[in-house]
């Protein structure tokens, strides 16, 4: 039902925005998370929130756990760990791991829909996980934490679906549930962000087409506000899939990276873009310690 779930908000939401009040309390949270300062606290980075219904443990274990998966990835850089079947003996007790946590109640202040009032009410789960056992687990799965500074990120995405094309702007109306994805994909993440405005586009003359083969150093310098590291995306909606067929790349002196994956919401496609990008940078950091 997710999957159908996405797929439909996909066709209906991508070209508009009558959904950008809603997707704004399911965001809010995370999007304070993501500054465009390079500087990033380690409690941030220990720190994970996923969307659950009602305060019951059930659905609290739930949301341990795929907090826990969001929480390794982003302290490590590691998006490999996305899905690894490894992860799994450790979120089934991902209780065991966590420090603190607390609810948001995203219809605080509205009409209660059932008779105690909570267990069809969509709730902002936050969890603090423990430094020493994260670190323990990372440990244990190969990898460790990526405490050094990360690089703010320039993000150029080109958004295609039939006959409409556009880059997704700090600044432009239609793209701004692409943008506020890319911006909570990036805190989900660890990362900072910064994308580009359209009169910034307009007077580099840059255009969709142009972006993969525009070099990296125009690409920062456009979109300025700090930005070190451009990553290109495209994303081009298959019908036959009924998702975003999307290509990335991030350039790194003598590698170039790319990466690509079909079939996926654009939420996702954020996510494994800007993870792509901290996994290629968390690499390079490592390599040189």
């Amino acid at each position: 039902m997710i999957a159908t779930h996405n797929i439909r908000r996909q066709r209906r939401f991508v070209w508009f925005g009558t959904a950008r009040a809603v997707i704004g309390m399911v965001l809010a949270a995370a999007l304070a998370c993501c500054s465009v300062h390079p500087a990033r606290a380690a409690e941030d980075l220990y720190r994970a929130q996923t969307v659950v219904t009602g305060q019951g443990e059930a659905n609290r274990m739930i949301g341990f756990a795929s907090c826990l998966e969001d929480a390794l990835i982003k302290v490590s850089g590691a998006e490999r760990l996305a899905g690894d079947h490894r992860l799994a003996a450790y979120k089934a007790r991902a209780k065991d791991f966590v420090a603190a946590f607390e609810y948001h109640d995203q219809f605080s202040g509205k009409p209660k829909r059932d008779e105690q009032g909570t267990r069809d009410r969509p709730f902002d789960l936050t969890v603090d996980f423990d430094k020493e056992k994260i670190d323990d687990v990372l440990k244990a799965l190969g990898s460790k934490p990526w405490l050094s500074n990360r690089p703010v990120l320039a993000v150029f995405v080109e958004m295609e679906q039939g006959t409409r094309k556009f880059i997704v702007t700090s600044d432009g109306t239609q793209s701004d549930l692409q943008r506020d994805s890319l911006r909570a994909a990036a805190a989900r993440r660890g990362m900072n962000i910064v994308l580009p405005t359209a009169p910034a586009l307009a007077s580099a003359n840059i255009n969709g087409t142009d972006l993969s083969r525009t070099p990296s150093s125009t690409l920062v310098s456009v979109a300025g506000q700090g930005a070190e590291i451009a990553l290109v995306g495209r994303l081009v909606w298959k019908d036959e899939d009924l998702g975003w067929a999307t290509q990335w790349q991030v350039d790194r002196p003598g590698r170039p990276h790319r990466w690509q994956l079909r079939g996926v919401s654009f939420d996702e496609a954020f996510r494994r873009g800007i993870g792509g990008a901290a996994q290629v940078l968390s690499d390079e950091a490592r390599s040189h310690e």
